[in-house]
C-alpha cells in the first residue's frame, strides 16, 4: 500500500486523501554525516518537517545553515531543501513543512510573540520564505511557552500567522510537549482553531533530569503521578482539541539511565550522547537483550554501556498506531460511516504519527519504526 497522488493546489486538504498521516522530522545537520532526504522511503511518509529555521529578535525568519539547506551536494541537486523540493515533484503526495525554532529559540519566541508588530513581522517573513522555497507551510517549535502570558502570546502568534498563511493554502502546525505543566499554559482549544495539527511530543517523560528512571515514551503510566502518551492525549481532548488535529510523536532515540536495571530505580548519570540518549539505529546496545514492557508499552534493554535504556521498537509502535486508530471510531472504514459517525470520528480520531528524527531510523523495513507505524495505521 502507498499514498495516493495529490495535486499541489490542495496543500491543506491533501491529508484528507490519506486516512492517517505518517510524518517525520528531518534535521538539516544530518547532511554533515552523509544523510540525505532521498534515502527515506516515501511509500510510507507523506509529510517531512524540515528542521530548523531560525527566528531573529525582530521577528525575521531565516534558514539556519545555508550550506546544508541550499548549497551542499545532496541527491544530485543543491542542498537538502533543494532535494526535498525535487522529491515533491517525484512524490505528489509529499508535503514539506519548515520547522521554525527548536531548543535554542525559547527566549526569542517569547520576545517576538509578546509584540503585535513583531508577530506580524514574523508571519510576513515566514510567508516570504515559504513562497520562495515552494514549501507547504510552517511548524512552530517554541520550547516552550512557560507561563500563562507566554501561552496567550503563543495563541496570538498563531492568529497573526494565519493572516498571512491562510488555512486554505498553507499548513500551520506546532510541536508541543506532553507535559501538562506546559500545556496548561496554553488555551489549547483556541490554539487548535488555528493549527492543522498539534505534534504531540509523547516522549521525554523521563530523562537524566528525573529523580528516578522511567520509560521516557510510555503509552501508559504505572501510577497517577506519572505522565504518559495516553494521559497527554486525554488532556488535549479534554481541552477541546479534536483528535483529528493530534499527531502522536514517536521518538527515534532512547533514554539512558546508568546503574539502573529498570523503571522506577535510582540511577547515576546517563550513557549515550551529551543529552543521555542513543539513536534508535544504535539499539539495543551490544551485549543486551531487547524486551518489551507490555503494560507501559515501551521497549528496553539493560546492561552494557547504557544501563537501563528505554525506547520504542516495532512492537510498541504498532501498539501506539493501534491506539491512534481506536480513539473514537478510528477503525471504521470511511465509506461505511454514517454522518453521525463521521462527525464523531472527526472529533476523536487521532490524525496519525510523527517520528523524530528520521535519520535515526534503520533501513531494514522489518525493524523500521516509520514503516511499522505506516503498516499498522493503514492495515484493516
Amino acid at each position: 500500500m502507498s499514498f495516493p497522488s495529490v495535486s499541489r493546489k490542495s496543500r491543506i486538504t491533501s491529508a484528507a486523501n490519506v486516512l492517517y498521516n505518517n510524518a517525520v522530522y528531518w534535521p538539516n545537520h544530518s547532511v554533515y554525516r552523509g544523510d540525505t532526504p532521498g534515502s527515506l522511503n516515501y511509500g510510507c511518509i507523506n509529510r517531512v518537517y524540515y528542521a530548523f529555521a531560525n527566528i531573529m529578535a525582530d521577528g525575521g525568519v531565516f534558514l539556519s545553515d545555508e550550506w546544508a539547506d541550499v548549497t551542499a551536494p545532496c541527491d544530485g541537486v543543491q542542498g537538502a531543501l533543494g532535494s526535498l523540493m525535487h522529491l515533491k515533484q517525484k512524490y505528489p503526495h509529499l508535503q514539506v513543512v519548515l520547522s521554525i525554532g527548536g531548543g535554542a529559540s525559547s527566549e526569542t519566541f517569547a520576545l517576538v510573540a509578546s509584540s503585535a508588530i513583531l508577530r506580524d513581522n514574523f508571519a510576513q517573513s515566514a510567508r516570504g520564505l515559504v513562497e520562495a522555497s515552494g514549501l507547504d507551510g510552517i511548524d512552530i517549535v517554541w520550547d516552550y511557552p512557560c507561563s500563562p502570558q507566554q501561552g496567550s502570546d503563543f495563541v496570538s502568534l498563531l492568529a497573526a500567522i494565519r493572516v498571512h498563511l491562510p488555512e486554505d493554502r498553507y499548513l500551520l502546525t506546532a510541536a508541543l510537549p506532553g507535559a501538562k505543566s506546559i500545556l496548561q499554559n496554553i488555551n489549547m482549544r483556541q490554539a487548535a482553531e488555528y493549527l492543522d495539527s498539534i505534534n504531540l511530543m509523547a516522549f521525554d517523560y523521563f530523562g537524566s533530569w528525573s529523580h528516578r528512571s522511567g520509560h521516557h515514551s510510555q503509552l501508559y503510566a504505572m501510577n497517577k503521578e506519572e505522565a504518559s502518551g495516553a494521559s497527554s492525549v486525554q488532556y488535549l481532548m479534554a481541552s477541546a482539541v479534536p483528535g483529528k488535529k493530534i499527531l502522536f510523536g514517536i521518538p527515534l532515540f532512547g533514554r539512558s539511565f546508568l546503574h539502573a536495571s529498570g523503571s522506577g530505580h535510582k540511577f547515576q548519570g546517563a550513557g549515550g550522547g551529551d543529552d543521555g540518549s542513543f539513536e534508535y539505529c544504535q539499539l539495543p546496545r551490544r551485549g543486551t537483550k531487547e524486551q518489551v514492557d507490555k503494560r507501559a508499552v515501551a521497549a528496553q534493554c539493560v546492561g552494557g554501556d547504557g544501563g537501563f535504556v528505554t525506547y520504542d521498537n516495532p512492537d510498541t509502535v504498532k501498539a501506539k498506531a493501534t491506539f491512534c486508530k481506536q480513539k473514537g471510531l478510528g477503525t471504521l472504514s470511511l465509506m461505511s460511516r454514517s454522518p453521525v459517525q463521521k462527525h464523531m470520528a472527526d472529533a476523536f480520531l487521532i490524525q496519525g504519527l510523527f517520528y523524530s528524527s528520521a535519520p535515526s531510523d534503520v533501513k531494514d523495513s522489518k525493524r523500521s519504526l516509520i514503516a511499522a507505524g505506516f503498516r499498522t495505521l493503514h492495515s484493516s
